[in-house]
């Protein structure tokens, strides 16, 4: 049921309907869904193929991001359709887009990759990064870095190439019927290719509706990059160390990628 659509004298469902994005109580037309219903649905499937298949304005989000310096890369898929296919080849930075880093080692690296749903990086990526940028104070930060066609581990070979202690990749999490620009953050200490998932803490679920705020979001990853920074590792080490260290009152909400495990939300797979 569309949520402008009226919710009929005695309908037991609409308490429950209203606390979720889920499709409940549908109802039914004969021995099918309503109208509303299957249009809503049929609307909601059609957004999710595009947020996949659209491309990253990567010029758009470079002048976004100004004043900081901004690279821009891409993986080893040379389009879409490959990408799709063959993840594998949306970990591995193509031959042929060398990084020049600047002086010396950093403390972090933001990567803004595309992901599964370039239009969740368009709209709030740039907003994430600069609030982040603001809350770091003291803490070194190299070039952002655009890539295309990424996967999450992409991040490994540039964190590395631009020698970053920490690594922040910002990518579009694979869409789904209820929210088709979510956005979601993989950190990880010492990148480098080979890192597995169990070594990166997520943040997921980063959209205007009823997800976390670009704010929000930067006051965990703040968090995490500090501390980080401090303990040396990320991933489960991190949220281990962090419940012992200051109590789950204190800590943020942080989210392990634990053994290849995706969160609830299925962000995109590394």
């Amino acid at each position: 049921m569309s949520d402008d659509a009226p919710v009929p004298a005695g309908d037991r469902w609409a308490t429950l309907r209203a606390a979720t994005s889920a499709r409940i109580g549908l109802g039914r037309r004969g021995d099918a869904m309503p109208l509303d219903a299957v249009l809503d649905f049929q609307l909601a499937h059609a957004k999710a193929r595009d947020a996949v298949h659209a491309a990253l304005d990567t010029e758009a989000l470079a002048a976004a991001l100004q004043p900081h310096s901004v690279l821009q890369v891409r993986s080893a898929a040379p389009d879409r359709a490959t990408y799709l296919r063959r993840p594998d080849l949306g970990r591995i930075l193509d031959p042929d887009t060398p990084l020049r880093g600047g002086a010396g080692p950093v403390d972090l690296v933001f990567v803004v990759g595309d992901g599964l749903s370039a239009i969740a990086v368009q709209a709030q990526a740039a907003p994430l990064v600069q609030a982040c940028l603001a809350r770091l104070d003291g803490v070194s930060v190299g070039p952002i870095v655009v890539a295309c066609q990424a996967r999450v581990a992409l991040g490994d070979p540039i964190g590395q190439a631009l020698g970053a202690r920490l690594c922040a990749v910002l990518i579009g999490e694979r869409p789904g019927l209820s929210v088709a620009d979510s956005l979601g953050i993989y950190l990880t200490h010492a990148p480098r290719p080979g890192r597995r998932d169990s070594e990166r803490n997520c943040i997921s679920n980063i959209h205007g509706r009823g997800g976390l705020s670009p704010e929000r979001a930067a006051d965990t990853l703040v968090w995490l990059v500090r501390e980080a920074l401090r303990r040396g590792v990320t991933g489960v080490a991190l949220k281990e160390s962090a419940a012992l260290a200051t109590g789950p009152s204190k800590a943020p909400a942080i989210s392990p990628v634990a053994n290849g495990d995706p969160p609830a939300s299925e962000p995109t797979e590394g």
